[in-house]
């Protein structure tokens, strides 16, 4: 796509869509490129090893000399989670409101990001103006503070991205929504917009914040020995919960669980997070504290806490083990695929005899926001067209099922995938192409170095495990010096299958000298034979196909 073919406003997703986290998406202003938010995504169940997702950026690269900004809606990983991969890239200013841009910055750090990066702090007030269009800011509701909807306005109409929120009556200042600014640019005229869909599948309101925190100081009064609560890092609301629930009932804090230092001390340290300092103790001195008088905050990402109360609940941490006069708050939402994991570990808790308190209670409810309110951000904004983003595909469609029945015309509520290209003006909204997009694939420090091939073959290994065959040949005649000797990991007990094993062996031995007749001696059918050989048998004799690795060596 040439310069000189570009006109006019595109949208395009590079991640968000029919999945969650990942979020990344292009606004085009004629010459202009704008990215909303730079996320990752944490791995799926069948991507064994993978760290984290993040999305393909390779139409940016291509058109690195248009992007004018980099905008940052909040602080949470999947907002934040690809930045250092794409300033490795693009150089573009980085926007954010303060404790977004301090959790960025650490976040680089951690993922050990050395280039230069220009971080240009924003208040919800600001104003940024390009040469195709202005960028203003509103506040937005949700489970981090300091989070904003972005609007770019056009000469045809806002471009309003919402990304995550809610509407909270109760909201304390740290977390109130600028409603009367959303109102605004509606009046002002909304062309499209870019709406949250997570929630749009749960009817009526979301449950206030303020429920979760007299749920969670009632129940923290009412218990008579430890409390453990789980939730995720990143949720700075439910953090503070804790913090004001153990205040009242007279409790000190042992904070525990990867990945909190980075977004705890950062928002502690910007005030978006406040306690005494005397709550807090190092779980060292966990045992100078009666029962009643502690609380166990365990913390994570993903699965993170969930992990490490099966750990507990089995007697294997460090510090904690669950007993009978326990109480644990699980105040977490499980993750996509988590589900089992998370329903055996309430039932290993239920087995200590501790008292758990989950889903029954409200001690915890979404960050975001449900039918009716996603319904008031469609009556504030009045936008031309909706195009629901955030969310897997089923939310999509449900959000716009909503549109739809809020007084939208079906041909301006258009639900997109990666990479399609959403062409957009006042006369219509479109899908007109595509462009290159996808997941890249984070294993250690290794970025986009582990793709499908690789994946296939961990999946292989991990269900019917591998099976090594060695053997030496002497260089000359190519007769058998030592071997075959056959290494089984993940396949079969060894010790309880020498028959199987030996058997094996002799096949090999019979393929390699019959390979000894062939002329030319080929290295790779041989290898080949072994593998086709191995493989029918083997599947005969256990109905297992493992990975089949051939070693062949010459003295």
């Amino acid at each position: 796509m040439t310069k000189d073919q570009i006109n006019g406003i595109r949208v395009i997703p590079l991640g968000g869509q029919g999945e969650l986290g990942k979020n990344m998406y292009i606004v085009e202003v004629n010459q202009d490129m704008f990215l909303l938010d730079a996320g990752l995504m944490f791995p799926e169940e069948e991507m064994l090893g993978i760290d984290a997702v993040i999305p393909d950026i390779s139409y940016v690269i291509e058109n690195r000399e248009r992007v004018k900004a980099i905008l940052l809606s909040h602080g949470h990983d999947d907002q934040i989670g690809a930045l250092s991969y794409v300033l490795k890239y693009i150089k573009a200013p980085v926007y954010g409101t303060k404790l977004t841009l301090a959790l960025a910055k650490e976040k680089m750090k951690e993922n050990d990001f050395k280039g230069k990066a220009e971080l240009i702090e924003i208040q919800s007030d600001s104003i940024l103006n390009f040469p195709s269009s202005k960028i203003s800011f509103f506040r937005t509701n949700h489970s981090i503070p300091d989070s904003i909807g972005i609007a770019i306005h056009t000469e045809e109409g806002a471009i309003v991205y919402t990304s995550d929120f809610k509407f909270d009556q109760s909201a304390t200042e740290l977390y109130k929504p600028e409603i009367g600014k959303m109102a605004a640019l509606g009046e002002a005229g909304v062309l499209c917009l870019m709406s949250d869909s997570i929630g749009a599948e749960s009817s009526g309101y979301t449950p206030s914040e303020a429920i979760v925190e007299q749920e969670m100081i009632q129940t923290f009064q009412q218990a008579r020995g430890r409390l453990i609560v789980t939730c995720f890092a990143s949720n700075i609301i439910r953090i503070q919960h804790v913090f004001n629930a153990a205040s009242i009932s007279g409790r000190k804090v042992v904070v525990v669980g990867k990945n909190i230092q980075r977004i705890y001390e950062t928002s502690l340290k910007l005030g978006y997070l406040t306690l005494s300092e005397e709550l807090l103790i190092p779980a060292s001195q966990l045992k100078q504290y009666p029962d009643h008088e502690v609380v166990i905050l365990l913390t994570g990402q993903q699965r993170d806490p969930i992990t490490v109360l099966q750990k507990m609940v089995k007697g294997q941490h460090k510090h904690v083990s669950i007993k009978r006069e326990d109480t644990v708050i699980l105040a977490v939402a499980p993750s996509k695929g988590g589900e089992v994991t998370l329903f055996k570990t309430i039932d290993m808790l239920y087995r200590t005899g501790a008292t758990v308190v989950s889903n029954r209670n409200i001690v915890h409810v979404t960050g975001h926001g449900s039918q009716e309110e996603l319904k008031m951000m469609l009556n504030l904004m009045k936008p031309k067209y909706l195009m629901p983003v955030r969310g897997e595909y089923r939310q999509l469609y449900a959000h716009q099922k909503l549109g739809i029945g809020a007084g939208l015309s079906k041909d301006h509520v258009v639900v997109a995938d990666k990479g399609d290209v959403v062409e957009i003006s006042s006369n219509q909204i479109r899908l007109s192409s595509k462009v290159t997009s996808g997941n890249v694939l984070i294993d250690g420090s290794g970025v986009g170095d582990v793709g499908n091939i690789v994946l296939r073959d961990r999946r292989l290994l991990s269900q019917d495990g591998t099976l090594i065959v060695v053997v030496t040949l002497n260089r000359g005649d190519k007769s058998i010096a030592a071997g075959p000797e056959i290494i089984s990991r993940g396949f079969v007990y060894v010790r309880e299958s020498e028959k199987l094993m030996d058997e094996a062996a002799v096949l090999v031995h019979n393929i390699v000298q019959k390979a000894r007749t062939s002329h030319p001696f080929d290295w790779a059918v041989l290898k080949q034979d072994m593998r086709d050989s191995l493989n029918q048998y083997l599947f005969e004799k256990t109905k297992r196909r493992p990975m089949i690795l051939p070693i062949i060596m010459e003295i």
